[in-house]
């Protein structure tokens, strides 16, 4: 191919734009002269300057013009300077190449740079997924990330000692225990949350307990009554389901998913969100857990918060229940660290933040990657800091131990508790749709309500407590005298939610019912059409039943002195 065919506008060879500058020595690019090329740019139309391009001075060195020189040489067919010259009068690209030029070029990095990126977040992605540790817990759980109503999470603090520096804390040899543990209620619309601490030194009875083994089989660990509550982790081969069981025994509600955390990773966690502000009624000397700090406000991190939260000796009367307060303090200070602007602008901040929280975290296999615990923590993230309720588990002293050291749930206002948890009641005031909602169950439930022994109703099981029916009907009519109350056994299918099913002219029954039972507003199904005769309603208790007698709905109130505390603020421990 010869200089002229190459002379093409598409064809030019970058390196032709390079002319050598006899002044400096040294090649430059050859500009346009109707854009005010220089006159070194103007010597490049004759043989001699196009010579002068590839040699340099007669007596100076040869000097290769950057770029594709050398290959052009070849396929100029070794013509010299006649080659050469007539390569230098080419006709420069039309800007109409030039751009097309241009667009291949930015088109070219623009994929490089996705793809660099998609690259660069495929390896973040698969470095964040490998740091999790995950526990098969079998149908403890939930399997899905995200549930339809709402979603309740167990996280339990372990006090098993692995990790450097961890010597002096927890049991040695020791399996670990479910030392702290936290049950997270966030409501279905989204709007609220209620985080309720469980004493570790709870006396309960531990269910039957089915564990994966490291082989793949599956073994029950057989249930223990009357124990601690925090060994339902780690002793007798126990694992987070295990603690999830017990704490759907105890409350009623059934955990979907648990997140479980060891000493490493208060320290790991504290330090990636640069520490956490905490403040002290007064100044704190512990010589068993080395903490020290001083009246009033500081920041702690890494060892020091591991400390602050392992301290019983520090606050109040020494006991779990006031460390529980501390904590409770200190989660509401790191919540809101961790949704402060500071962080949420800070890459940098990010990015140590979710390398340690992965790092540090074991989960269910439900939320076991880490995009699924992104799409996790984004659904708790709708959560207002304001409307994030910390309370402590209603309980009191043993009675059963002449000198208590363990406690008990308290009857009446544990179950209260657990009602307004199970029927996602808020413990804050938050939207006026809520506040919709009550005014529409209380106009629902307003009117007329029939005698018991006019409340005519078929019962169903489509729960979860075999009998239920049954049970339900002898309650009616033993205790409530509703004896037009009919056992009709199970359902066709299992439902999550308590339903009545009625007919407009059984409103008066409907309301009675709901009134006995403690039916909220949702579970109410008016028909369309009047019931003839002797026709029934139809109740088809859901998995939200638990129990002949018991509400399916809880107050509109929690009790007014349990202990508790709101995340958007900040309270000086004592």
């Amino acid at each position: 191919m010869d200089a002229q065919s190459r002379g093409r506008a598409d064809d030019i060879d970058p390196a032709d734009q390079w002319v050598l500058n006899p002044h400096t020595g040294n090649y430059e690019l050859r500009l346009d002269q109707s854009a005010g090329e220089s006159p070194v740019a103007a010597r490049t139309t004759t043989a001699e300057d196009s010579g002068r391009r590839r040699t340099g001075s007669p007596d100076g060195p040869r000097r290769e013009v950057p770029g594709q020189r050398s290959r052009r040489a070849s396929q100029s067919g070794g013509r010299g300077a006649e080659a050469t010259a007539a390569a230098g009068r080419r006709k420069r690209k039309s800007p109409e190449a030039r751009r097309k030029k241009a667009l291949m070029w930015t088109g070219g990095v623009t994929a490089f740079l996705v793809v660099s990126a998609s690259l660069g977040a495929y390896l973040l992605y698969e470095r964040f997924n490998g740091n999790i540790d995950t526990v098969d817990i079998g149908d403890a759980g939930n399997k899905d990330v995200l549930s339809d109503g709402p979603m309740n999470i167990l996280i339990i603090g372990t006090d098993k000692r692995t990790g450097k520096g961890n010597e002096g804390y927890g049991d040695k040899g020791s399996e670990g225990h479910a030392d702290t543990n936290i049950l997270f209620h966030v409501s279905e619309d989204r709007t609220n949350a209620t985080a309720m601490s469980i004493p570790r030194d709870l006396m309960t009875d531990i269910p039957d307990c089915e564990t994966k083994q490291p082989d793949g089989s599956e073994k029950v660990i057989p249930g223990t009554p009357n124990v601690r509550f925090n060994v339902s982790l780690g002793q007798e081969g126990r694992d987070p389901g295990c603690t999830m069981r017990t704490v759907e025994a105890i409350t009623g509600v059934k955990p979907d998913h648990f997140m479980m955390v060891d000493f490493n990773a208060v320290k790991e966690l504290t330090t990636a969100v640069g520490g956490v502000k905490v403040c002290m009624a007064k100044p704190i000397d512990d010589p068993k857990s080395h903490l020290k700090l001083p009246k009033g406000e500081s920041r702690v991190e890494g060892e020091e918060a591991l400390a602050l939260l392992r301290t019983r000796h520090s606050f109040g009367n020494e006991s779990d229940l006031d460390r529980i307060k501390v904590q409770q303090q200190f989660l509401g200070s790191m919540i809101r660290e961790m949704k402060s602007s500071d962080t949420l602008t800070n890459p940098t901040k990010l990015f140590k933040l979710a390398d340690a929280a992965t790092n540090a975290l074991t989960v269910d296999q439900g939320i076991g990657s880490a995009k699924k615990l992104m799409t996790l923590a984004q659904e708790i993230g709708k959560v207002d800091t304001k409307n994030i309720t910390f309370v402590t588990m209603p309980v009191i002293d043993n009675p059963a131990e002449p000198t208590p050291i363990t406690v008990v749930v308290a009857p009446q206002k544990g179950e209260q508790l657990f009602a307004m948890m199970r029927s996602d009641t808020s413990l804050t005031e938050v939207k006026q749709k809520e506040k919709a909602a009550k005014s529409k169950q209380a106009a629902l439930l307003k009117g007329p309500k029939a005698a018991p022994a006019d409340v005519r109703v078929d019962v169903l099981n489509g729960g979860e407590i075999p009998g239920a029916a049954g049970a339900t009907v002898t309650w009616l009519q033993n205790e409530q005298g509703v004896l037009k109350s009919t056992n009709k056994a199970n359902a066709p299918e299992k439902i999550k939610k308590t339903t009545l099913a009625y007919a407009p002219n059984q409103a008066d029954q409907a309301r009675a019912l709901a009134e006995m039972m403690g039916l909220p507003a949702t579970a109410m199904k008016p028909g369309t059409a009047d019931a003839e005769g002797l026709q029934a309603m139809v109740l088809t208790l859901g998995a939200d039943f638990k129990g002949a007698g018991v509400p399916i709905t809880g107050p509109a109130k929690a009790p007014e002195d349990i202990q508790r505390a709101s995340a958007d603020k900040a309270v000086c421990a004592q």
